[in-house]
């Protein structure tokens, strides 16, 4: 034997106040929703109909205020009354077969129960279009899940009434003002005006409409009403404002640049609009996953929504809609490229971490900023494109170290190096050449010092005892000395390690200052990468002209304190800081200068 399931209204109205709906307000939203679609149905029958939705408050002494929701739209007779009002679940709007119609907004049938998150009672007079002869009904509703019906005897404009009293406790969601916000909010773009009422005094709630179906005199006033109409809408004061539409879901609207940096974890949430009714401010699955940039007001026509009404259903129509709004904020951005290329500049290092971030991830979004992404380079910041435009090959140093130890000296040689050492530069220059083409070579400091010119054999006899001087000094720093010739002449010693050589300087460091426990175990490790690989290298510059001079100093107390002093400068110039034994040598040197300084002044009074 079968059964029916019984239904517990007040525990729908529970479920309806505290989960599917955002908030008690949205009894105002539904009420709209099922005026507007009234309106179209009868449209239908009547292709030159207006439409006309009109709120009335009001709010006697003594007793709970009251509000009053009529509209002009096609009605109802007594047998739809019980075939739609009292079926949880089956809307008017709904076809005999279970087919979703695109024409209307309520699909699911259990709009009209949010009036009694607000209300302990729901009086509907409706007098149907369809059926001249029937008589208007009254139906009266209870939370408890009873109702009543009656044919009534006087006659009624076509169309529906809805009365509610508010219950103890929500008398807020009745006042004039919440009811003209509430109205605004959710029908702001309804092409039927919204009348409010609340005693002598009638406004129009929903004047204005979307500002971007407005003709202006000149873009220059149509794009001033998009970005008050985002001011107003968002409280905010946007960058920019780009036009979107999609024939895909029937979608028009604005999307708005963020005037502050976000991240792609941040949440990325729009107001959508359906069919001209605010279906949510917190979609977050109709523009795509990388336009964490904008915040977007959009209407369509053409989506399916969840039940609740908050957000969409994942479908082929909804892709479909999320690519073609994808290709306008595209072409915004390429056409900034061309006609605005500051406020582009300005878009990216506002915005550059999460645009590169998503650059890595995304190949497509990739081609489209990968030319407008700023570098830091040798000759100063430019874009890759411009980068690509003066140099054959992209040399990139993959950390900010190596970038310090060979800017210079790249420079000097007739190439632009980029210092990739940030978050995402060598992700993204890693892929150039997959993506883009671009011939990509990363440098390194100890490969660059092979392109350096030899010294003649005259000139390594010359040297040679620099040379022995200076790997006595430089042993103990695990650095290896040679001399070359290379630009800039300016330049005495470049100092260059490898990725192990900055691993074992970094242990060394933190032994100094670690505690005796944790110093042993760094030994252990530091014993581990004591080979050959963990040794930096020094080249000194045979053009340096204090270079030169040191080869021909034949005392080798000044020679070998010379030597120390140009170790120290190619650490410094190379940004790498000193060990507590570098800093000893720093500070004797400097000692050892003054002591000398002071030496070869007379003391006062000799020789009198």
């Amino acid at each position: 034997m079968d059964h029916k399931f019984q239904i517990d209204l007040r525990g729908v109205i529970d479920l309806l106040s505290q989960h599917l709906y955002s908030g008690p307000e949205v009894f105002v939203r539904e009420l709209l929703q099922n005026a507007t679609d009234a309106i179209r149905a009868r449209q239908l029958l009547e292709p030159s109909h207006v439409g006309d939705i009109r709120l009335e408050v009001h709010a006697a002494k003594g007793k709970p205020p009251s509000l009053v929701v009529s509209e002009d739209g096609i009605g109802l007779t007594a047998d739809e009354v019980h075939t739609f009002l009292a079926t949880i679940g089956l809307s008017s709007k709904r076809a005999a077969d279970g087919e979703r119609p695109s024409d209307f907004l309520g699909q699911f049938g259990i709009g009209i129960l949010a009036c009694f998150v607000v209300s302990d009672s729901i009086v509907v007079y409706s007098k149907s279009a369809k059926d001249p002869s029937a008589k208007a009904v009254e139906w009266r509703a209870k939370p408890d899940g009873t109702y009543t019906l009656k044919e009534l005897d006087r006659d009624l404009s076509v169309g529906t009434q809805v009365w509610l009293t508010a219950k103890p406790g929500c008398e807020e969601h009745f006042a004039p003002d919440a009811v003209r916000d509430a109205a605004r909010h959710f029908g702001g773009l309804l092409p039927y005006p919204i009348r409010l009422t609340s005693g002598r005094e009638t406004v129009v709630v929903n004047e204005g409409g979307a500002p971007w179906r407005t003709k202006f005199s000149s873009e220059r006033e149509k794009y001033k009403a998009l970005m008050a109409f985002g001011r107003e809408t968002f409280e905010t004061d946007f960058l920019d404002a780009i036009p979107l539409k999609s024939a895909a879901g029937g979608i028009d609207g604005v999307a708005y640049v963020l005037p502050y940096a976000a991240t792609l974890t941040s949440k990325r949430s729009h107001r959508v609009y359906l069919k001209n009714m605010l279906l949510s401010e917190s979609v977050d699955n109709l523009l795509p996953e990388w336009a964490f940039f904008v915040k977007a007001v959009v209407n369509a026509n053409d989506l399916r929504p969840t039940a609740a009404r908050e957000s969409f259903y994942e479908d082929d129509k909804l892709q479909q809609a999320r690519d073609a709004l994808g290709e306008c904020l595209r072409q915004y951005l390429a056409g900034l490229a061309e006609t605005d290329p500051r406020k582009l500049d300005k878009i990216i290092t506002l915005h550059g971490l999460a645009i590169k971030a998503l650059a890595v991830q995304d190949d497509e979004f990739y081609k489209l900023v990968i030319d407008w992404l700023p570098f830091e380079t040798s000759v100063g910041q430019m874009t890759f494109g411009d980068y690509r435009k003066q140099n054959d090959v992209v040399r990139y140093a993959a950390s900010v170290d190596q970038f310090r130890q060979v800017a210079r000296v790249a420079q000097a040689q007739g190439f632009t190096i980029i210092n990739a050492g940030y978050t995402y530069d060598a992700e993204l220059l890693n892929r150039a050449e997959e993506l883009v083409g671009a011939s990509v070579e990363s440098i390194d400091p100890a490969d660059l010092t092979q392109q350096f010119d030899e010294l003649t054999p005259a000139e390594q006899t010359q040297i040679a005892a620099f040379l022995v001087a200076a790997e006595s000094v430089l042993t103990p720093f695990r650095c290896r000395p040679d001399v070359k010739r290379y630009k800039p002449r300016e330049l005495p010693a470049l100092y260059t390690t490898s990725n192990e050589g900055r691993f074992y300087r970094s242990l060394e460091q933190s032994k100094e200052v670690s505690s005796p426990l944790w110093s042993g175990v760094l030994d252990n490790v530091a014993k581990k990468n004591k080979g050959q690989a963990s040794y930096a290298d020094i080249c000194f510059n045979f053009d340096n002209p204090l270079v030169r001079r040191l080869s021909t100093v034949r005392d080798r107390a000044v020679l070998m304190r010379s030597i120390q002093m140009l170790y120290l400068q190619s650490l410094l110039l190379g940004h790498h800081p000193l060990s507590g034994k570098e800093m000893t040598l720093l500070n004797d040197g400097l000692l050892a200068l003054i002591e000398w300084g002071v030496g070869l002044q007379a003391p006062a009074g000799d020789g009198a």
